[in-house]
């Protein structure tokens, strides 16, 4: 197929991939929405550490568990239908966490939200390499993240006030009503691909030809090095912003809810910033493992500075943590590199892969943060003491520092060998 599409194309694909955007909202808040009640959930719940950051973790267990599934739902049913089917199952999690009487209603609501949403990052990473040309993958990929992050800073600030104006149920009830409106969003106005596009006359394939199609993404020798990174890079950042950076800050250096949440916040605005400023610079320096390479890298040292540092100021994890929003970023380079390994009839098999990596770092490391800090004797007051948070804080610069070391022996693609490529 030729790239160069018309503008009433060009215009319904931006249309295609601004819908999934917008339902993408709904994933970032609730998978976020603990860093900003998640001690209001222990305290009602009368529940530990250990177990918020397994109620957490519970959502990434159920995104990663159906990544390979909807993987082969987006190469046989196309992205459209997978989407708006598991959308349903979010909004069925969603209303059961919403009315949960205890603690294991939580726990299975957010574990069928996380399968649910599951899908909303790589199904718009399939209609990308599909409407889009290569060299423009992860600067549209970063425009969707940066619209979903919209949801993070809707589970900071804003999540705080409503939660202690109406109840934390009551918004997540409006929250979950969105996303059914979202789900019928999908249904009308995307499509798999555009016209003329080898997806849309593709021969179904046999159970047999996707498993062995499956098989053949798993022995890629060049794809264990992206997943590596990608098991421990979004996970250790998101332990840090989506679950016990509020309470760091609140039970460390005495910031109220309302002024934790508007660092978080702080850090998800960087965040989307830094999506806008990395994602394009692929096609600038023609480079994505160095891109990837050097903000991990970053990210490791400013984990590492909070490890050894005794009870600083509180401006220095304050900007510690909106520094961390801004150059976690770069991650998205890995997922830009991963895609490039991989041929369009995979892409649906072997970007739920990779991501599948990516959610199953972030549920294992959710729980392992629980664990380390349960390792700590809380202070009179029923807090974390400063010690425990440092440890844990240690424990992730030492995964970030290990996880580089096995992807710097990955091969870089450029952009502009795969036009080339193309263009041959």
């Amino acid at each position: 197929m030729s790239f160069e599409m018309t503008p009433a194309l060009r215009r319904q694909g931006l249309v295609i991939v601004a819908t999934l955007s917008a339902a993408y909202v709904a994933s970032h808040f609730f998978r976020a929405s603990n860093v900003t009640i998640g001690l209001d959930l222990m305290r009602d719940l009368a529940i530990g550490p250990e177990a918020l950051g397994a109620l957490t973790g519970a959502f990434f267990l159920g995104f990663s568990a159906m990544q390979i599934p909807c993987g082969f739902f987006f190469d046989r049913y196309g992205p459209r239908l997978t989407v708006f089917g598991m959308l349903v199952l979010a909004v069925a999690g969603g209303t059961i966490f919403t009315l949960a009487p205890g603690l294991p209603y939580l726990w299975a609501g957010r574990m069928l939200m996380g399968a649910g949403f599951g899908v909303m990052l790589i199904g718009s990473m399939v209609v990308i390499s599909r409407w889009f040309p290569p060299d423009r993958f992860s600067t549209m990929s970063g425009w969707v993240l940066s619209i979903g992050l919209i949801g993070n800073l809707l589970a900071t600030t804003p999540l705080a006030w409503a939660a202690e104006a109406a109840g934390w149920r009551v918004v997540f009830g409006g929250v979950v009503a969105f996303t059914a409106v979202a789900a019928v969003a999908v249904l009308a106005i995307v499509r798999d691909a555009p016209p003329g596009h080898p997806f849309l006359a593709r021969r179904t394939e046999t159970l047999g030809e996707m498993g062995r199609g499956f098989m053949e993404v798993l022995r890629n020798p060049k794809l264990p090095f992206i997943l590596a990174l990608n098991f421990t890079n979004y996970a250790c950042t998101f332990t840090v912003q989506g679950l016990w950076g509020g309470p760091f800050l609140r039970e460390v250096h005495g910031l109220t809810k309302i002024q934790s949440g508007n660092v978080l916040m702080g850090a998800v605005v960087a965040y989307q910033i830094g999506m806008l400023v990395f994602s394009p610079l692929d096609r600038v320096l023609d480079t994505r493992k160095w891109i990837a390479f050097t903000g991990t890298l970053t990210v490791a040292g400013i984990m590492g500075l909070l490890a050894v540092l005794d009870h600083p100021p509180a401006w220095v994890p304050v900007v510690a943590l909106v520094a961390m929003g801004f150059v976690s970023s770069s991650s998205t380079m890995i997922m830009a590199h991963g895609r490039a390994l991989l041929p369009d009839r995979l892409i649906g098999r072997g970007m739920a892969t990779i991501n599948a990596s990516v959610m199953l770092g972030v549920a294992c490391m959710q729980s392992l943060s629980g664990v380390i800090l349960g390792w700590f004797e809380p202070l009179a007051d029923g807090a974390r003491s400063e010690i425990s948070y440092r440890v844990l804080f240690g424990v992730l610069c030492a995964v970030l520092l290990t996880a580089l070391a096995v992807y710097g022996r990955s091969t870089d693609v450029r952009p502009s060998d795969e036009l080339r490529a193309r263009a041959g």
